[in-house]
């Protein structure tokens, strides 16, 4: 769910409910999969199964993450859409990205449907900065690493031929410690890159001064980007990606784009 489509009123609810099964689901001695948080979410993970499944179409680069990655290529957000689609015509890109989502529910999605059978060869993995938050609790450091580290090997079982980006998690400007635990948290991930099945890019020094605090024009609430700031992303992931997949295609095959079914609902 977008910010908004969501009256006012509610979004602390439904932010204190997001957190409490974060809460539940961080507790666990694993690293817990969660399924979707309400009917909604519920209702955007069905089409983006459906959407994997879409006939006739293909997914060779497939995105996954949280609200950053799902903004770039998500019906509600026209503009960034319009970029997403430029940037990787003929390459066949898949946005599966969700608001709100933890390592813990992007776990849960690819577990359940998501990534069965859908065979990319690029996945781009931005992930953990819900886990951290702009509020971050003790041990979010850690959460975000067994997260990441979860998603990646449950990558790698369900599409063993795939290379995968692991992106640095980006600079927030809403909480100084935030950036703190973000630093530490890719300290430590950048570990699980092989350069080989797993590749590391980070792109945040371009994004954000020697601090982490995001240049002017980078972001639209300390947290997301704009499109300048989806431009630097696209930038640095293009000669990766011809690299794997050579140069894009004239026809594109990836399916239609979904977005936020409570959004859509209003149009």
């Amino acid at each position: 769910m977008t910010s908004h489509s969501i009256p006012k009123i509610l979004r602390p609810l439904l932010c204190l409910a997001a957190l409490a099964a974060l809460s539940a689901c961080a507790s666990a001695t694993t690293h817990a999969p969660c399924p979707p948080w309400n009917e909604n979410v519920r209702i955007a993970h069905e089409q983006l199964v459906a959407k994997a499944r879409t006939p006739g179409t293909r997914i060779d680069l497939y995105f996954l993450g949280d609200s950053i990655t799902r903004r770039w290529g998500a019906l509600d957000y026209p503009e960034y859409l319009a970029h997403f689609q430029k940037s990787f015509h003929g390459w066949n890109a898949g946005d599966f990205g969700w608001g709100g989502d933890s390592t813990h529910n992007i776990l849960w999605r690819i577990q359940n449907g998501e990534l069965d059978g859908v065979n990319p060869k690029v996945i781009v993995l931005l992930a953990g900065t819900n886990n951290i938050g702009d509020k971050p609790q003790p041990g979010a450091a850690a959460d975000a690493v067994e997260g990441i580290a979860a998603i990646l090997e449950t990558c790698k079982a369900k599409a063993p031929g795939a290379t995968i980006v692991l992106m640095a998690v980006l600079p927030r400007n809403d909480n100084l410690e935030s950036n703190r635990i973000v630093s530490e948290v890719n300290r430590r991930i950048v570990k699980f890159a092989d350069g080989k099945t797993v590749r590391w890019l980070d792109i945040g020094d371009q994004l954000a001064d020697k601090d982490g605090k995001l240049h002017e024009g980078m972001t639209v609430d300390n947290l997301h980007l704009t499109v300048k700031g989806y431009e630097i992303w696209a930038k640095n992931l293009k000669p990766i990606l011809t690299e794997l997949l050579g140069q894009p295609a004239d026809k594109d095959l990836a399916p239609p784009p979904t977005g936020d079914p409570s959004a859509l609902k209003k149009k």
